[in-house]
């Protein structure tokens, strides 16, 4: 049994394209809703999925966690509602499950890395060090699991890993106005992230995270990772991953002025 697992909120413009990708290759689909407002877990429902409804949180992984807790299938996928596979994955999985049911389990690894191609603003980027971009989400039940701190966490897994032929095809971004809400979303948790650590607000603090972590982040995305290939979106993705650190840095002073 194969099964693919999501957590979404206010996804109705994305759900259709990922689960059509998916749509005659999972045997069952969990999707975890964070009360959304608009249609995705009506969407959801017409594609046959379990829909289990409950509050978005702000580390947006524990709700993934939740999804994946309620998988039954021997081999799972967690997908997020903006990603599609591509051909050669679903090739790939097919030939996982294929494994499995003639009982060949053991002889597998626990869990896939997958490699994910990034569309920014209508281009999929082939650097700034966004190729292959390799996450972990295809494994083996009870095997791998979500440590749930933070929103680029990876898998944690236990056993072997492996790696997955073809890509997860990623629309984060369709236009730059989504792109400054979500990281709008992630500065903030970044920020809270900062005070729960200790940081303070210092000069030197202040230094290395207006100038020092800005520009060392731009140059590396840009110029050592060859960011110029990918031309304006390449240009805009190494800057505001640049500027991310300084307006978590900003947030967090907010955040200590609300303290005292």
């Amino acid at each position: 049994m194969f099964s693919v697992v999501l957590a979404t909120y206010n996804e109705e413009k994305n759900l259709a394209r990922c689960l059509d990708s998916i749509k005659d290759l999972a045997d069952e689909i969990i999707v975890v809703d964070g009360e959304s407002s608009d249609q995705t877990a009506q969407i959801a429902k017409k594609y046959g999925a379990k829909v289990i409804i409950t509050t978005n949180k702000p580390v947006f992984h524990i709700n993934k966690q939740l999804a994946m807790d309620q998988a039954k299938g021997e081999l799972v996928l967690q997908l997020d509602a903006d990603e599609v596979i591509d051909d050669e994955l679903k090739v790939f999985i097919k030939k996982i499950i294929h494994s499995i049911e003639v009982g060949n389990k053991n002889d597998l690894p626990s869990a896939w890395w997958i490699k994910r191609k990034n569309n920014f603003l209508g281009k999929f980027l082939k650097k700034g060090g966004q190729y292959p971009d390799p996450v972990i989400r295809l494994y083996q039940k009870g095997k791998a699991c979500l440590p749930q701190k933070d929103v680029h966490e990876q898998m944690t897994v236990q056993g072997e890993l492996g790696w997955a032929e073809g890509h997860l095809l990623h629309y984060p971004y369709p236009n730059f106005e989504l792109y400054i809400q979500k990281w709008n979303a992630y500065t903030s948790l970044k920020a809270h992230q900062l005070q729960q650590e200790g940081v303070h607000i210092t000069f030197l603090h202040s230094l290395q995270f207006f100038f020092i972590k800005p520009c060392v982040t731009f140059l590396s995305l840009f110029i050592r990772h060859k960011g110029f290939v990918d031309g304006y979106p390449g240009f805009i993705f190494a800057l505001y991953s640049g500027l991310y650190h300084s307006m978590s840095y900003l947030k967090l002073w907010e955040l200590d002025k609300k303290r005292y």
